[in-house]
């Protein structure tokens, strides 16, 4: 039997752990917010920025930390995927329990990052349309 290349298992490892981090910082809103009826076009377009601004420093870092616990996650996984296949067998044993373990960490991981994603989209949402009706905008389902 042919032992298990170290650089073979290393690419999987990295491959693996590269795949978690998917969570992002959202690209913009949502939701649909309109100008008020008597609001120039260019005024609006100006509430927008500052309102997307304002929502993206209320949701800052928060892409980084889900990316740093999934990463962490697949990490745990390997390690103990390695120490388990060292205890049963010899270091091919390791490189493969290391591998399953990273495997199923990653696993673990990805439900987890996508529904931080899912939170982190709310959060920006939230603090946008806030922003847009306190500057006069109409928010769908809110009347002044």
């Amino acid at each position: 039997m042919k032992p298990t290349s170290s650089p073979l298992l290393a690419l999987a490892l990295s491959c693996t752990l590269a795949l978690v981090g998917c969570a992002t910082q959202p690209m913009g809103p949502t939701v649909l917010v309109m100008p008020a009826p008597t609001k120039p076009f260019e005024v609006f377009q100006q509430d927008q920025a500052m309102c997307m601004q304002y929502a993206q420093s209320m949701v800052g870092g928060q892409a980084h930390a889900a990316n740093d616990r999934a990463v962490g996650s697949a990490a745990v996984g390997a390690v103990l995927g390695g120490v388990l296949g060292a205890a049963v067998g010899n270091h091919q044993g390791a490189g493969i329990g290391a591998a399953s373990g990273a495997i199923v960490g990653t696993g673990v991981a990805g439900p987890s990052t996508a529904y931080s994603q899912g939170m982190i989209q709310y959060q920006y949402n939230n603090a946008y349309t806030q922003c847009m009706y306190a500057r006069g905008n109409q928010v769908p389902g809110f009347t002044r």
